[in-house]
């Protein structure tokens, strides 16, 4: 007997298209090409999770090394005033100070230059 796949095999590609829904052209109509963008896919999603934490950081690092500057002091020397004046912010709050509140910002400068 001939056995056919016809749940098995429609569910399988339904998923596929449920998947590569806006993809555009053959990426999203023929099964190969849409199941390989598929994997591409997400493959780039599961690694730019990671790498998006990475961005950041980056991004915090360049607004508060720009504050400081302004300021007259480097990223490297605000960091290490910090950690010895015991102040526990991360980069990601002095970052928002930095753009969000200059006054605060440099309150914080003025409170590590006096210890």
């Amino acid at each position: 007997m001939r056995v056919k796949r016809g749940t098995v095999g429609l569910k399988k590609r339904n998923r596929v298209h449920k998947l590569t829904k806006g993809f555009v052209g053959g990426r999203r109509n023929l099964v190969r090409t849409a199941q390989e963008s598929l994997e591409k896919g997400l493959a780039y999603a599961y690694r730019d999770r990671r790498q998006r934490k990475r961005d950041f950081r980056r991004l915090w690092i360049a607004r508060i090394s720009a504050a400081v500057r302004q300021r007259g002091v480097t990223y490297s020397r605000f960091i290490n005033a910090l950690k010895k004046a015991g102040i526990e912010l991360d980069r990601k709050i002095l970052a928002d100070l930095a753009v969000t509140d200059p006054k605060g910002f440099s309150h914080i400068l003025e409170s590590i230059a006096q210890s």
